[in-house]
């Protein structure tokens, strides 16, 4: 998030997308956003405090349709006429400010005279729907997953995908076992059900570079290490052991099988058996070396029994879980938090269960990633799944060996990426609901592959902590959440608009905003009283009206400071760091000096909300974030945010998070998150299903939610 994205885009071509109601439309490569009130694509315009000429984005200064009379009446307030040409310029100032005052008046008799119908007060009253704009473009297309395998999607194509709807959530024992044969004095592999359910057996857990090289001589070594194996099997007095280099079959589909089961060998086994490294090698690089694999958790946990040995050493010795955590766990406070839970000393909450196994697993190395020396990395399509059970095949390996830990769990598939692999996980267990709540955390760096996806939280915040209200629906071929149940909105960037609002009733307010508009007629009424009745009696008639123009302004705006109890609800949006008096020049007019507050920032909604950061916010608009700081303005509770984005959002979804748009793909790609009071998603209209997923920088890139 703090790097500008490229377009990919080398050769300008034409982009298809779809307005609301499926028409086809082609533009260019230009960032667009869906227009609120027709659905079509348009050309998205920022306005912005410092405007760029060489932005991608046009930009162009703020504007506002707020009421004249009041914006005229403070900037004559507020601006002296001494000083050369300024005075002109005040007296013109002031002349259409007068004009603005009679202009009622004339209208008023034109209506009278001529019978003019005026209906715009119910155009007014059917434009203020007390709702902010809706945003209306929805996902269109075919899901890759569904939430139900009963429904159809791509995925139900592909290979395997069938298989899935014919297995058991629990399997309780391995499909396959590998058994001594007294008679014959030999291993073999046994499939029978029946022999399997009543045999007590071994589980083998051990670190693949501990137990083979890669290369010409990697056969033998495993023919070593499985002897090694079955002379510590039969010296704890056990006939029967489970080892995947034996036991996960040949065919994708019965590695599938495995994989997915995997949780109940370990939970089925009688004894866990921690085969090491040399001892002469470091006992301590021995035991980080196998905590540091992904499958260690589901291998540990759910045993339970465990035991070890040295390759260099026959001996074998018990181990319980505190121990281990010792051992072969240093990554953090995480994962001693697991080992009390599962030790039964300290228990958590499922939820806070699951996500703290969540990052101590993407901690863990896969064959070709490195362990994380700091916070989880984001997912990456193309991880490569590692270690001794997966051999490499499951891109998604750290998801399947999550798994092990839900109610429900998934048939893997070397096909998947981790992202998509972690959605449907999530659906399959939909009370944990893990990856709505992702939706709406905002982490340290939003992916551009999966925008949705958030491991930390720099409000600090925790998935256990979020209430989600919006559901996934499914998964696109692109990794995107197709999400149901929004609340969305559109922000409006060209200008601000004229906003409806009322303010408390005054009965002194009421009458001194009535006096300039008596002004003129006064002042009318003395120039005719002076040419046909007494000049006495005409002259102080037009002195007061000509004292009531001169004091008008300062009059109208006393009328227009009242408390603002009820306003028209808008997301106003402005590229830069904009003053909070500004926004409320820009959205009401003038008022003045010593009026109700119109516009406050909000105590907590994000990053820039304290004190203290909002001078860093205004620090940053000049600094390293120069061209990446928003405002984003709310009428309706009368609060701004500053926050950091690659991109103008255009819109937002329920729980506040701030969307850029593809509307190529018709997809949204988070920018930012933003916390607001529940309030103000019940002004929010329920839209269709929309996509969360890729980034915008395929060409289009607009913003929504």
């Amino acid at each position: 998030m703090h790097s500008l994205l490229p377009f990919t885009h080398n050769v300008e071509r034409p982009v298809t997308c779809h307005d609301h109601l499926g028409k086809p439309k082609n533009h260019g490569l230009e960032q667009r956003y869906v227009s609120p009130t027709t659905g079509v694509c348009r050309k998205l315009v920022l306005q912005a405090v410092n405007p760029s000429k060489t932005s991608k984005v046009k930009e162009v200064a703020i504007r506002n349709h707020a009421n004249r009379a009041s914006g005229l009446a403070a900037w004559l307030l507020f601006h002296s006429p001494i000083g050369g040409r300024k005075f002109f310029k005040w007296i013109g100032v002031w002349l259409w400010f007068i004009w603005k005052l009679l202009w009622p008046i004339i209208w008023f008799l034109v209506q009278l005279f001529l019978q003019i119908d005026d209906d715009f007060g119910d155009d007014t009253e059917w434009y203020n729907t007390g709702h902010y704009k809706p945003y209306l473009r929805g996902f269109r297309g075919q899901l890759w997953a569904a939430r139900s395998s009963r429904e159809y999607s791509l995925r139900v194509n592909e290979k395997g995908a069938s298989e899935e709807k014919n297995i058991r959530t629990r399997t309780l024992y391995p499909r396959l076992l590998m058994i001594r044969n007294p008679n014959q004095n030999e291993w073999v592999p046994c499939t029978d059900r029946d022999i399997i359910i009543r045999t007590r057996f071994i589980a083998i857990s051990y670190r693949a570079d501990d137990a083979f090289t890669r290369g010409p001589g990697e056969k033998e070594e495993k023919a070593q290490f499985i002897d090694e194996v079955r002379a510590a099997v039969l010296g704890q007095k056990f006939d029967a052991y489970w080892l995947d280099l034996e036991c996960v079959g040949e065919t994708p589909s019965e590695r599938n099988l495995n994989v997915y089961c995997m949780a109940d060998v370990y939970r089925r086994a009688a004894l866990t058996l921690i085969t090491l490294g040399e001892a002469a090698s470091g006992e301590n690089e021995c035991w980080r070396g196998w905590g540091e694999r992904v499958w260690t958790f589901p291998e540990a946990l759910l045993s339970s029994r465990l035991c070890y040995k040295f390759r260099d050493r026959e001996e074998v010795r018990p181990l319980s879980l505190f121990e281990l955590a010792n051992l072969a766990y240093t990554h953090s406070d995480d994962e001693q938090a697991i080992i009390n839970s599962y030790g039964g000393k300290d228990p958590l909450e499922r939820l806070e269960r699951l996500t703290l196994l969540k990052q101590a697993i993407w901690q863990r190395a896969t064959a070709n990633l490195p362990v994380a020396s700091g916070p989880p990395p984001p997912p990456k399509p193309d991880m490569i799944g590692g270690g001794p059970v997966t051999d490499g095949e499951y891109p998604a390996v750290r998801v399947y060996a999550l798994m092990g830990f839900f109610e429900h769990r998934i048939l893997p598939n070397r096909d998947e990426n981790e992202l998509r692999a972690l959605a449907r996980l999530s659906m399959a267990n939909d009370n944990d609901r893990i990856v709505e709540r992702m939706v709406s955390m905002l982490p340290q760096t939003i992916t551009e592959e999966a925008c949705w996806y958030a491991d930390r939280d720099i409000y600090d915040a925790n998935l256990w902590d979020v209430v989600p209200e919006l559901q996934v629906a499914g998964v696109t071929a692109n990794g995107a959440l197709v999400l149901d149940g929004c609340r969305a909105a559109s922000i409006r960037w060209k200008d601000f608009p004229e906003v409806a609002f009322a303010t408390t009733d005054s009965l002194r307010r009421t009458i001194v905003g009535f006096i300039p508009y008596l002004s003129w007629p006064i002042l009318i009424i003395g120039i005719g009283i002076v040419l046909t009745i007494s000049k006495t009696e005409g002259i102080a008639l037009i002195i007061t009206g000509l004292v009531l123009i001169i004091i008008s302004p300062l009059l109208f705006l006393f009328s227009q400071s009242g408390r603002i109890v009820a306003a028209q609800p808008w997301f106003i949006g402005v590229k830069g760091v904009i003053k909070k008096e500004d926004v409320e020049i820009e959205l009401y007019g003038g008022a003045i000096k010593h009026h109700f507050p119109r516009m406050d920032f909000t105590p907590s909604g994000s990053w820039f909300s304290t004190p203290e950061r909002l001078e860093d916010a205004k620090e940053a608009e000049s600094g390293p974030d120069a061209g990446y700081m928003y405002t984003l303005i709310d009428t309706y509770s009368s609060t701004m945010y500053y926050f950091r984005a690659e991109r103008a959002p255009t819109g937002g979804l329920g729980r506040f998070v701030l969307c850029s748009e593809n509307c190529q793909k018709d997809e949204l790609h988070k920018e930012s998150v933003l916390r607001m009071p529940t309030e103000i998603s019940q002004k929010m209209e329920l839209c269709r299903w929309v996509a969360l997923g890729n980034d915008s920088s395929m060409g289009v890139g607009t913003h929504p939610r």
